[in-house]
């Protein structure tokens, strides 16, 4: 489905600063549609101005639906509909008659409704036109349709949400809703379901619904909310020395848009506050409730968890360089060379493990910059097999976040390619190692991303020798690189003469794109 944004570009003329008006729009009304049991559409007018397309629907929680398919990208032009292939002939038959109250709002300027239920297609459905104003100007039209198949004598539950939808139609009218001014949201914002306080204009309550009120209970409270100043009684129920009290102060007693916590007796409970403004004047407020504290129990215990992962990998760092340090030791008590070369080739190893068990100990998941491990590897593979000459390593390219499943092996990878072009491809000359990295992303049949990471190491050195074959190489660095590259990370290795002097390696690695770009 076409994005809200594309569909203002491609049908309407309307300004930036318009679009960002239905973007917060669209994204909080579903608290309407939900007070008003109804389907709600938005419709604006076309860039040629001789006609109406819709860009936005929102179904409704509370009740059932008026409209089965979508209309969005449905046309009403001069009285004639062209609507989307998924439009049914119960919603082509009932658009046209539509477009009268949807005129009559945009000629207006104000809410305008049906006089009585429409039972065209065998489903009643009772119709509202809603005026969207911005600062002053008309930008669009919502349609809201009910359907009153299932209707019957309402409860107080429905009247109160009935009369807080009137009310926030007619700040949508007025140009009041959305709030300009609305601090952040939180990622899941309380909703009409989870529970419902009105206030009036002292703050007071005038009605709970049963959600809310057992939200309160949970809290502590033991008298009824109808009657009490929700800031007061909030406070008197909130943990003691709590530091957001002015902004939980604010947010109970329905004055500001905001959203505030309050925890109390082991319990977390959610606010939502949106205060109702008709005519200038502040009439009230509702007031949403959502019990969280399992929610906040469950962050609390994976926040502890990433604790524990990034100590144990701290701690493992620390023990992998205390490994490092007893084989450094050994190795200078030794004076056989071959062994000193063998432990010192065993410290390279496990200090580059060890890099990477410092990086993740400082990250909250097991994904890692790659780049500054590489880095950090290839200068120590280069200090560690120096043989007094100068090597210059270098970088260039990015290999971007990489899973610790990855990045483990591919660091000594790296390290041990480092160490064999400085040792053999150099020998006792100075000369420059080079490990550039780029990604390679070729489509694959079903039209999903695909890619692989291509890291190629190259130096000026000697070159291999004339009868240099991988498969039977019997070097233990050449074995490990090619286990890591080709069993564990599924990749491909080849090695060959540069065209000039020196060595090139390279290797491919699939690349997941499900972890993001530069993921592995």
């Amino acid at each position: 489905m076409p994005h809200l944004s594309d569909l203002i570009r491609r049908y309407t003329a309307l300004k930036t600063a318009d679009l960002e008006w239905f973007h917060s729009l669209v994204s909080d009304w579903q608290l309407l549609a939900d007070l008003s049991f109804a389907d709600l559409v938005l419709w604006v007018r076309l860039r040629d101005d001789t006609g109406w397309v819709a860009i936005s629907q929102m179904r409704p929680t509370t009740g059932p639906t008026a409209f089965q398919d979508d209309l969005v990208e449905t046309v009403l032009r001069d009285g004639a509909l062209t609507a989307t292939a998924t439009a049914d002939s119960t919603v082509r038959s009932r658009l046209p008659g539509r477009r009268t109250l949807i005129d009559r709002a945009w000629q207006e300027g104000r809410i305008c409704r049906e006089g009585d239920p429409d039972w065209s297609g065998g489903v009643p459905v009772r119709e509202e036109t809603i005026p969207v104003r911005r600062e002053g100007k008309l930008i669009a039209v919502i349609q809201r349709s009910t359907n009153l198949s299932s209707a019957r004598t309402p409860s107080r539950l429905e009247l109160t949400y009935l009369q807080s939808a009137s009310d926030l139609a007619q700040m949508i009218a007025e140009g009041e809703f959305p709030f300009s001014d609305q601090g952040p949201l939180m990622v899941r914002s309380p909703r009409v379901g989870d529970g419902l306080l009105r206030l009036d204009q002292d703050g007071e309550v005038v009605y709970a619904s049963p959600n809310a009120l057992s939200a309160y209970r949970r809290l502590g409270l033991t008298a009824d909310l109808v009657g009490a100043r929700l800031a007061r009684t909030t406070l008197e129920l909130a943990a003691t020395g709590d530091a957001r009290d002015e902004l939980l102060n604010w947010t109970a007693g329905g004055r500001i848009p905001q959203e505030a916590e309050v925890e109390g007796r082991g319990s977390t409970i959610q606010l939502r506050s949106i205060p109702l403004v008709i005519g200038g004047v502040r009439i009230g407020a509702l007031v949403m409730v959502r019990d969280v504290t399992e929610l906040r129990r469950r962050e609390r215990e994976l926040m502890t968890k990433d604790a524990t992962i990034r100590e144990i990998h701290h701690r493992v760092k620390n023990n992998l360089q205390t490994v490092a340090a007893l084989l450094r030791l050994q190795a200078r008590r030794l004076h056989v060379p071959e062994g000193r070369a063998a432990l010192d080739e065993a410290v390279r190893r496990v200090g580059s493990i060890a890099i990477v068990h410092e990086m993740l100990s400082h990250t909250p998941d097991e994904v890692v910059d790659f780049d500054d491990i590489a880095d950090r590897v290839i200068e120590m593979a280069a200090e560690v097999s120096s043989t007094g000459v100068p090597v210059v390593p270098r970088r260039v390219g990015q290999f971007g976040l990489l899973s610790a499943l990855v990045a483990t092996p591919l660091s000594m990878v790296l390290a041990e390619l480092v160490q064999n072009a400085v040792e053999h491809g150099l020998g006792h000359g100075p000369g420059t190692i080079e490990v550039a990295v780029r990604r390679e992303d070729p489509p694959l049949e079903g039209g999903e991303a695909a890619g692989r990471l291509l890291i190629e190491v190259t130096d000026d050195g000697g070159g291999l020798p004339e009868d240099f074959d991988i498969e039977g190489a019997t070097s233990l660095g050449l074995q490990i690189v090619r286990t890591l590259v080709v069993g564990e990370l599924g990749g491909s290795l080849e090695i060959k003469p540069r065209e000039d002097s020196g060595t090139k390696i390279f290797i491919g690695l699939p690349v997941d794109q499900s972890m993001g770009s530069g993921n592995l």
